[in-house]
């Protein structure tokens, strides 16, 4: 069955007028969003850490944050952005003391909702809206006069007036000029873990990780290494984004599409794909959240130690080194 899309015509950003909506969190979604809203029209608070970045960017940016409490206090909407393992401690501890029937309890990915690490009270609707880019491409389409598509779902139970909220939220961001589309907090949440696990960020790491040190481990330069296994990546990125799979293929050489129908499947093969099914499961059981909440309330020794270890790979030094010379890349380094 098609997917439930809604657009500009179907959100009324009126229902919004006579609303207070509490944006926690300044970061990368939060400043994108408070932005937009305010420029829709909206009445906006946001709250953020005195002295941290943050602050300071919100404060840059016209605004005056607030507590964390007293932002809960005044809005009708709150719009929790922070990082998924703090937020079901400052939801217990700052946030849910604070709600009142009527409220609507917001988030941008379901994580701790739907793990039960955030339960609104009775009387307090749950609502997702989920840009379906990063906080920087929210700002940037909206002030060209477009929108990232979003994803919206309601919480069980919840008044169709709630929806009606969420549809006029995303048209204050700017979603309904891209489209929304309806979904619920278990798709979100799990098919969202699965896609960073399985390909964006886990899969694809690995995968040129390994790649780049085969060929290092045969004697290849690992320059020659960096550009075919990592740097070229985005060229055929942009071809899936542009145009799907098919696109790709038609852009590359047909040296390359034969290679990637023969080749492709004994790398994803049924392994592969097995593998893929388990990690499935453990983050549709609530295994995956429970270990990634545990880990943090320990302090993080593993996710920490993983990074730093990660961080001092060959193939980390080695684009170092050759990002210094494409005076065309806006070079990044952590």
């Amino acid at each position: 069955m098609p997917a439930k899309i809604y657009y500009d015509n179907d959100a009324d950003l009126s229902l919004l007028q006579d609303k207070t909506i509490a944006i926690l969190g300044f970061g990368s979604q939060g400043h994108a969003q408070a932005l937009n809203l305010r420029e829709s029209g909206c009445q906006v608070v946001v709250s953020e850490l005195p002295g941290t970045a943050n602050y300071q960017l919100a404060q840059d940016n016209g605004f005056e944050p607030l507590p964390t409490e007293e932002a809960v206090q005044k809005g009708d909407l709150i719009q929790v952005l922070l990082p998924d393992e703090i937020q079901g401690d400052v939801y217990r501890s700052r946030i849910a003391p604070h709600l009142r029937p009527g409220n609507v309890l917001m988030c941008s990915h379901g994580f701790n909702i739907h793990f039960g690490q955030v339960e609104p009270p009775p009387g307090v609707d749950a609502l997702l809206v989920a840009p379906k880019g990063p906080g920087h491409l929210v700002r940037s389409e909206f002030v060209k006069g477009g929108g990232v598509p979003c994803l919206i779902a309601v919480s069980d139970g919840a008044a169709e007036s709630t929806r009606a909220l969420g549809l006029a939220y995303a048209k204050g961001i700017g979603g309904t000029r891209g489209g929304v589309i309806e979904t619920t907090f278990a798709e979100e949440t799990e098919t969202d873990l699965f896609g960073e696990q399985v390909v964006l960020c886990g899969g694809v790491s690995q995968l040129v990780k390994a790649a780049f040190e085969t060929l290092v481990e045969a004697g290849y330069q690992p320059e020659m290494a960096y550009f075919e296994c990592l740097h070229e990546l985005k060229l055929i990125v942009d071809l899936f984004y542009q145009g799907g799979l098919n696109y790709m293929r038609y852009s590359v050489s047909n040296t390359a599409e034969y290679g990637d129908y023969t080749r492709g499947p004994r790398i994803v093969n049924e392994q592969t794909r097995e593998e893929m099914k388990k990690i499935l499961a453990e983050i549709r059981s609530g295994q995956f959240a429970k270990e990634w909440i545990l880990e943090n309330k320990a302090g993080a020794p593993a996710f920490k130690a993983a990074r730093r270890q990660d961080r001092q790979l060959e193939i980390e030094e080695v684009g170092r080194q050759l990002r210094r010379l494409m005076s065309w890349i806006d070079a990044k380094e952590v």
